[in-house]
């Protein structure tokens, strides 16, 4: 590591250099703290002008709970220190930020100013084009069940693998509610004015209530999409499908992808009933995605922590900002359901969905 540490130096300083020392930086009271990072490091060097200077390098530790647990996560504040740092008087100066790689080396992110990815190109049609086109009237076809086994086989197939991390699942509830993409984020993203807002702050208490009862749920941790919607799927021939944009990280709650993807039958269907019922198609591809999934897993209990799910993704498609065009009374059955399915505390009756779209005194 004394290699790889000087060759990064010398490249970040544009000057050859030699290490002194590197040492572990003293005063970590471990027993008054209790927890903390990954440990800091004094490096001490000497340039080949004769400069001897003394910096830090530190990482940051993941298994702490809070929020740490994903590299992307530690990056993330790590990137925001370096430029925190050095624009607050008095402050300790940040020299670079970089990042460990898999063979030892060291390097440097400093000039980022934005971040991208790259990826395959995916040939194929997005599946919501089927929704479409059976919104638009077109005949159920015998693909469209295929295609709805294959989804949910496949979910059964991910969800089947496991972990064992409870400090994880919490964080996944606790997204689930407080997340800017989840629950508060979508109801702070609705107008302010919107004749919704009594309705969202009901909302967001009755799923408070739900983090409450699902922090147990540790053991339900398992392998997900996070984002198993159709606009997120690739169609080729057949039953032949690629994914797109997996989010929020790769462990979760299996109702989390299951939701993603039946609020959309859901959708489809009260759109293309003009708002006073699920159409007839769109509920037996509905039903047809929980046959096979729970037959595939035998996962009953997934109706009973499934009901926040529903409540954040029905927030998505009741969303004026992102459904702007739906009809009043679509829009009605959606925050409907939402509100009812938070009310079934004890176990979602998928088979009589219906029942959760009619409104209610609550």
């Amino acid at each position: 590591m004394k290699e790889e540490i000087e060759r990064y130096l010398e490249d970040r300083l544009g000057t050859s250099l030699r290490i002194l020392s590197i040492n572990e930086v003293p005063g970590q009271d471990e027993e008054l703290k209790g927890f903390g990072y990954g440990k800091p490091y004094f490096v001490t060097f000497e340039t080949a002008e004769g400069t001897r200077r003394e910096v830090v390098i530190s990482s940051l530790r993941g298994e702490d709970g809070f929020g740490h647990e994903y590299m992307s996560d530690r990056a993330q504040i790590l990137i925001w220190q370096y430029h925190a740092f050095n624009s607050l008087p008095r402050h300790v100066k940040a020299l670079d930020v970089g990042y460990f790689t898999a063979d030892g080396r060291l390097k440097s992110a400093s000039d980022a100013v934005e971040y991208f990815i790259v990826c395959d190109k995916v040939e194929g049609s997005e599946y919501v084009k089927d929704l479409e086109r059976l919104k638009g009237g077109a005949s159920l076809k015998e693909e469209d069940k295929k295609r709805v086994e294959a989804l949910a086989s496949y979910l059964a197939d991910i969800h089947t693998e496991k972990r064992d991390d409870p400090g994880l699942y919490i964080r996944r509830i606790r997204e689930l509610v407080g997340h800017s993409e989840c629950i508060f984020g979508l109801a702070d993203s609705y107008p302010p004015k919107s004749e919704y807002i009594t309705v969202l702050k009901d909302i967001e208490k009755r799923c408070i209530e739900w983090r409450w009862k699902l922090k147990s749920k540790t053991d339900r941790l398992c392998m997900v999409h996070g984002d198993f919607h159709p606009w997120n799927i690739m169609f080729r021939t057949g039953t032949d499908f690629t994914l797109l944009d997996r989010s929020r990280g790769e462990w979760g709650e299996a109702a989390d992808d299951i939701t993603a993807m039946t609020i959309n039958y859901i959708f489809f269907g009260l759109m293309k009933a003009e708002g006073t019922r699920i159409d007839a198609d769109f509920r037996q591809l509905y039903d047809l995605f929980f046959d096979v999934y729970l037959t595939k897993t035998g996962d009953n209990e997934l109706l009973e922590v499934i009901q926040p799910f529903y409540a954040f993704r029905g927030l998505v498609v009741a969303s004026p900002v992102w459904y702007p065009n739906i009809s009043v009374e679509t829009r009605t059955k959606l925050f409907n359901f939402v509100k009812n399915v938070l009310e079934a505390e004890e176990e979602f009756d998928y088979k009589d969905v219906e029942r959760y779209l009619d409104q209610t005194n609550g």
